[in-house]
């Protein structure tokens, strides 16, 4: 049951078999259908949660009402509001599962007992952190300095799951372009590889 996210920490410490059962008896498992919203702006973020199965998507509203998506996030990923979720402060973001899914929950006192009892786990959440930060990085970086052509190809070599699995809108609103032109590139690709 436990295997997924057990190789998931595993990648930044090693783990006894008492370490694995502490981490997993903090664990809440919850099996969540697809359009169900975890989070939304204004409420604090009370979870780190691993993905099991499914699809998570991130965004905000603009100015104007539309939905921005920041982040796609499937299996053997982590998904939280990060400043929301350690500050305690109100959350600027929404987060919806796009497909049924199971996310293993870490809550603030479940994941301080964790950290209080072992804290080599702290390595976890400091590379998992890093590693959030090193794609926003880039994602901003792909956004000001490449097209959005190439934005797209950064996107399917990033995400190359996600178009089989996502409306091309949510795809569109990542990239910040309209449904027709993410229509318009995937055609265009197709025609190439033929």
């Amino acid at each position: 049951m436990f295997e997924n996210i057990i190789k998931n920490i595993s990648r930044f410490i090693t783990l006894s078999a008492d370490e694995e059962k502490f981490f997993t008896g903090l664990l809440t498992c919850q099996a969540i259908p697809k359009k169900n919203v975890l989070l939304r702006e204004g409420e604090i973020c009370q979870f780190e949660g691993y993905i099991q199965k499914g699809c998570v998507r991130v965004y905000y509203l603009d100015d104007n009402g539309f939905e921005v998506t920041i982040l796609f996030a499937i299996e053997d990923w982590w998904i939280s509001d990060i400043a929301s979720f350690h500050e305690q402060k109100p959350s600027k973001l929404y987060m919806e599962t796009l497909e049924d899914s199971e996310i293993y929950f870490l809550n603030p006192a479940t994941k301080e007992k964790l950290l209080e009892a072992y804290p080599k786990f702290e390595r976890v959440f400091r590379m998992l952190v890093q590693r959030s930060l090193s794609t926003l990085q880039n994602r901003l970086i792909n956004t000001i300095s490449k097209t959005a052509t190439e934005r797209y190809l950064e996107f399917i070599k990033v995400y190359p799951s996600i178009p089989q699995r996502v409306a091309q809108y949510y795809i569109a609103s990542y990239l910040g372009v309209s449904k027709e032109f993410v229509s318009t590139i995937r055609k265009r690709l197709a025609t190439k590889e033929k």
